[in-house]
């Protein structure tokens, strides 16, 4: 793949005032830009994901640069073990929202930016709605359920992702853009196992990595603005800082990928299950329990919670032996091929249906657990108080 360049993605202001002319003269004489650029970035309207190492760095950036409008999105508040890396946070700022703490580094920068504080976590639910309002994303996040929603969203959303990730000494940053080319599902279409990669927090970071790819993601947002330069789409970046060396290296489209129609639960395919287990829901389970053919159904709490409340006629199988017999290889007790799972609340039974699709058991879970279906029909449910006559 050679490097080709890319119509600009904003429309100019009209004009811009004599203070932002001012602050892009540096800019305004690099050769090829000129003031129509500058204009696009006066339109531009950028949400960057994360307020810590690289949402730090170049968000100062995009800002000097002329960005008329930055969202940040974040749900974490600063923390003295983050100051050594995400430097536009202060000492003073520990234990403010990130993402206030990073607006007010961007107003003292220049008070004419736009900033939209987003203090909340990005989600399935509110990803596409939060994206329509921005032409273009940065994702510098630090965990895979969220680069795998903000590649998935942006590309619903028909706007380019810029994506970096920062690990101990090492760098990547590249553009997923579909409508142009591969985006981070074709260079990464399956998630690592959980716990074979280390994050920051046990696997450190050198601190100036996060400025150098931050700087590297503000700049490939300015290109795409723009339209200047070679964007790294189809292309990824690696930065190696101890050896001091840049590589790229490109890809395409995976021929073989499914296509993105809808966002899914981000969390449980990082889990290592790619396919979500159907859910069923409790009034749903109390109309298949009175019917003639009701389904088999599996308790996978500890016996001190069955004891206490648990659906008339199930089977017990506790997470923990379930786990344990999944690991070692080890028989299963005899199991229908299709069952209903349920525990307290749900997050234990999600986990078992998962191990048991993985030995072609279709299993579904109830969310809500025992208690929803005592709550809607306690005569199908039996509890140390109430035992079954």
């Amino acid at each position: 793949m050679t490097d080709r360049a890319f119509q600009p993605l904003v429309d100019p202001v009209p004009a811009l005032s004599n203070e932002q002319l001012a602050r892009a003269q540096r800019q305004l004489a690099l050769p090829g830009f000129g003031l129509e650029s500058q204009r696009r970035l006066a339109a531009a309207r950028v949400l960057v994901i994360g307020a810590g190492g690289l949402g730090s760095a170049c968000i100062p950036y995009l800002v000097g640069a002329g960005v008329g409008t930055v969202g940040i999105v974040d749900d974490d508040v600063v923390e003295l073990s983050n100051l050594h890396r995400q430097v536009t946070h202060t000492t003073a700022n520990i234990g403010a929202p990130k993402t206030s703490s990073l607006a007010d580094a961007a107003r003292a920068l220049d008070p004419g930016v736009r900033i939209i504080e987003h203090n909340l976590r990005l989600t399935a639910q509110n990803a596409l709605e939060i994206f329509s309002g921005y032409d273009l994303v940065i994702d510098g996040s630090d965990n895979f359920p969220t680069r795998y929603l903000s590649n998935d969203a942006a590309q619903l959303s028909g706007i380019p992702l810029v994506w970096g990730s920062i690990l101990q000494h090492h760098g990547q940053v590249s553009v997923a853009w579909h409508q142009h080319g591969p985006g981070y599902r074709d260079l990464f279409p399956v998630p690592p196992a959980p716990g074979v990669v280390a994050d920051c927090a046990t696997g450190g970071v050198l601190p100036g990595l996060c400025g150098t790819v931050g700087s590297l993601m503000a700049t490939e947002v300015l290109k795409l603005i723009t339209g200047t330069g070679s964007p790294l789409v189809g292309r990824v970046l690696i930065y190696d800082a101890l050896a001091a060396n840049t590589r790229t290296l490109e890809y395409s489209r995976d021929p073989a990928a499914l296509p993105i129609t809808e966002l899914i639960d981000y969390e449980l395919f990082c889990a290592g299950n790619f396919s979500q287990p159907e859910q069923l829901a409790p009034e749903d389970l109390v109309t298949a329990l009175n019917s003639q053919n009701p389904p088999f159904m599996v308790d996978v709490r500890n016996l001190d919670e069955r004891a206490q409340l648990n659906v008339r006629g199930s089977f017990h199988l506790p997470l923990p032996q379930l786990e344990a017999a999944i690991e070692s290889g080890a028989e299963l007790p005899q199991l229908p091929k299709s069952l209903v799972v349920y525990c307290a609340q749900g997050p234990r039974a999600l986990r078992a249906a998962q191990l048991l699709a993985g030995r072609g058991i279709s299993a579904s879970y109830v969310p809500g657990g025992a208690s929803a279906v005592a709550s809607l029909a306690p005569d199908l449910t039996e509890s140390a108080l109430h035992p079954q006559s």
